[in-house]
């Protein structure tokens, strides 16, 4: 994976069943953003999973990482 110039938090929970697309959709119509933007990060409710949606010249990488203890630190949503 390349070094992204920027890194995006969607800081709202991810339905972790969903993949490629409709993360992009998440992206470009919920946040109003293009997905090719370099690097987005999404975490699950629990944050104990998360998903990282990359555009890589022709096409998009979808890393996954479960952790098996521990949760992730998320910031809270503006929203919340």
């Amino acid at each position: 994976m390349h070094t992204p110039n920027q890194v995006y938090l969607v800081t709202d929970f991810t339905d972790m069943r969903k993949s490629i697309n409709g993360l992009s959709i998440i992206v470009s119509e919920t946040l109003s953003l293009d997905p090719l933007s370099q690097a987005w990060f999404f975490c699950n409710k629990q944050c104990d999973k998360l998903k990282i949606l990359f555009w890589d010249t022709n096409g998009f990488w979808l890393y996954y990482r479960p952790l098996e203890q521990g949760r992730f630190q998320w910031p809270k949503s503006p929203k919340s």
